[in-house]
């Protein structure tokens, strides 16, 4: 059998209870060395597909769960319970669920952010973290007023008003969801309509659009922000990847810059030409970086066009 014939490990869903709430888990491989994967705004644990048979195929049992308020996961009421502090324990409850001897952390967007604070607070080892364009806390805060990052920043704010953002996500069928994919991927071919479909499937279901714009306003009007500053920024001493797509609508490449004063052991990588949606835009150049990275080799660098 050729290698090109060889199939790819299958992608299943499981059901998945973890820190006291249900998680919708989609799966692949097996073994006791985890690479969980977190997904982010607006998007379904579907967004890391062209990741999770790469995973497997290392000897990782892969799994990506829809986080509190997506897809068929727990969606509980109120802004509290999407506080920064209930996402990390449920990373934790879902490493402790799935009884691995080790895990990697690899993380997009929202889940980078969780990610990024789970990893800082130790909360469970991790034995690699890989973060997916989202800066660390601490570089954001640092570039938010002396870069572009205040404007790209608009929408986090929209986000604290009550029922406007909400209203604005679901109205003509969610129409927005997949506009503001599209509109802001570099490589929009990469979207099929079906994979759209479950993204505006996802804010259309009932209490959706609340509990995803619910982890804005945690992060914000809930104090998480300043409960994460006032507990400070300890180095981060796990060997961590980032992956940084140049062409981000939403986060300035200057917020990227500092990092390593804040990760002990660190590799960034930058892809221009590729949006924030980088796993998605570029999942072949993004896979062989991750493979690399957790095989010991050395990470390529993206080509220039």
């Amino acid at each position: 059998m050729s290698a090109q014939a060889i199939p790819e490990p299958p992608i299943e869903s499981e059901s998945i209870q973890a820190n006291g709430q249900t998680f919708e888990v989609f799966t692949c491989g097996s073994g006791d060395k985890l690479a969980l994967c977190l997904h982010g705004f607006p998007e379904h644990a579907l967004s890391w597909r062209r990741q999770l048979p790469m995973l497997a195929r290392l000897g990782y049992r892969a799994w990506a769960p829809n986080q509190r308020g997506y897809g068929k996961s727990s969606r509980p009421q109120g802004i509290q319970e999407y506080a920064l502090e209930k996402l990390r324990d449920d990373v934790a409850g879902l490493i402790d669920a799935s009884g691995a001897k080790e895990t990697v952390l690899i993380a997009h967007d929202w889940g980078a952010v969780v990610a990024w604070n789970f990893a800082i607070r130790q909360v469970r080892p991790l034995s690699a973290l890989i973060i997916l364009n989202v800066p660390h806390p601490k570089c954001y805060l640092d570039r938010l007023y002396r870069s572009k990052q205040f404007l790209k920043s608009w929408y986090i704010f929209f986000f604290q008003l009550p029922w406007l953002p909400e209203r604005m996500l679901t109205r003509h069928n969610a129409k927005a969801i997949s506009n503001m994919i599209l509109r802001s991927s570099t490589h929009p071919e990469q979207f099929p309509r079906d994979l759209l479909d479950i993204f505006r499937e996802n804010v259309l279901s009932p209490g959706a659009a609340t509990a995803m714009v619910n982890w804005y306003r945690a992060l914000f009007r809930g104090g998480g922000a300043r409960r994460g500053m006032r507990d400070g920024f300890p180095v981060i001493e796990t060997r961590t990847l980032m992956l940084w797509g140049e062409e981000d609508v939403a986060l300035d490449k200057s917020t990227t810059y500092g990092t390593d004063r804040y990760v002990k052991d660190l590799t960034l990588r930058y892809l221009p030409g590729i949006s924030h949606w980088v796993q998605q835009d570029a999942p072949e150049a993004v896979n062989e970086m991750i493979a690399c990275f957790l095989s010991g080799k050395p990470v390529p660098q993206f080509p220039q066009k």
